[in-house]
């Protein structure tokens, strides 16, 4: 059997063992660890049979116009919106993510944070270091608070915002959620309340916690108008991606003592300026916002287990796919009927 040419663009490892402990000798990996498309030849991207692409290149339509022979462009991980899945519909191309992984990590993960702020963790942590003695004292934190009882609002009840739930549930927090694409009646199995409207959640919520994918519709879905509907001295979670959450609003919600707290693993600029605002303020350890900001490096999904879990799925849809014409977790079902020029 001829092998399929892979290009894997922007590769976390050298190596491909996993891959191949999946694929043996059918495919045939092209790996690269760039960001930008252009520091790949054209001839790789005109001549690979399939595309593996991790979230730190963009494959834009230009990128697209080029697949002369690209059959199947996978997402190594869950969030596609990296990937011009339009461009790839008109080119006759099927896209798939990988979302059956990270679902246990993502969502201790969101608990941490929340649990880093209510319990004073970073706070502690530094006045011990400073004075191991005069440190020693359980008061003056600004977040920690009680959060048995507390509403916890999962805006988004998929994979992810369900696991979630069900760990808030653990801590005795009265879950709600609001998600206008899940089907009545699934809260009964989970034991939470479903909200009407989003303006509900925020006006209910002590803590509120994202949980649903970037696009043009949910952009800045949390900005200046939805903080100020949330509760005063309310928490702000996101763990699913950072351009769901204009900053700048946070930033002044903060600042202005109407939100409590925020814990953040997305950012809308991944690295972040150091200079912006919330960045500096949160580096400096200022005292307004000490202990009311935790932020981590867009690593909630991550664990080794879950990086070779998604290395294998990924493979396997790839095969599928290739061998059995069985495309699995398609995201963009117009590719059946593309646009001819």
């Amino acid at each position: 059997m001829s092998k399929y040419r892979v290009l894997i663009p922007d590769a976390h490892l050298n190596d491909q063992l996993v891959e191949k402990s999946i694929s043996g000798e059918t495919l045939e990996y092209r790996v690269y660890q760039e960001k930008d498309p252009a520091a790949i030849p054209d001839e790789e991207w005109r001549s690979c049979d399939a595309i593996q692409v991790w979230h730190k290149m963009k494959l834009t339509a230009d990128v697209i116009a080029k697949l002369d022979r690209c059959k199947l462009i996978v997402r190594v991980g869950v969030g596609y919106d990296n990937v011009d899945v339009v461009a790839c519909a008109r080119k006759g191309i099927p896209v798939s993510n990988v979302p059956n992984y990270g679902t246990t990590e993502v969502a201790d993960h969101a608990l941490a944070l929340l649990l880093y702020l209510v319990r004073g963790i970073g706070t502690y942590e530094r006045q011990l270091r400073v004075d191991p003695v005069g440190g020693f004292l359980a008061e003056g934190v600004p977040v920690v608070r009680r959060i048995r009882g507390a509403t916890f609002g999962a805006i988004g009840l998929g994979r992810i915002g369900t696991a979630v739930a069900r760990r808030a549930q653990g801590f005795d927090m009265k879950v709600i959620y609001y998600d206008p694409y899940v089907s009545e009646g699934h809260e009964l199995g989970l034991g939470i309340e479903r909200v009407k409207t989003v303006e509900e959640l925020y006006a209910r919520a002590d803590i509120v916690s994202l949980h649903t994918p970037l696009s043009q519709e949910t952009r800045n879905y949390i900005s200046t108008k939805q903080l100020a509907e949330m509760k005063k001295g309310s928490i702000l979670l996101n763990i699913a991606r950072g351009g769901l959450v204009d900053i700048d609003a946070v930033y002044e919600a903060l600042k202005s003592g109407h939100l409590k707290a925020a814990g953040l693993d997305v950012l809308p600029v991944e690295p972040p300026h150091p200079d912006h605002p919330l960045i500096s303020a949160w580096r400096n350890n200022e005292p307004w916002i000490a202990g009311r900001v935790a932020i981590t490096p867009h690593a909630a999904f991550f664990s080794e287990a879950g990086y070779i879990d998604t290395r294998v799925f990924s493979t396997e849809i790839v095969l599928d796919f290739l061998l059995r014409n069985q495309l699995r977790n398609n995201v963009n079902p117009g590719w059946r009927t593309p646009i001819v020029a």
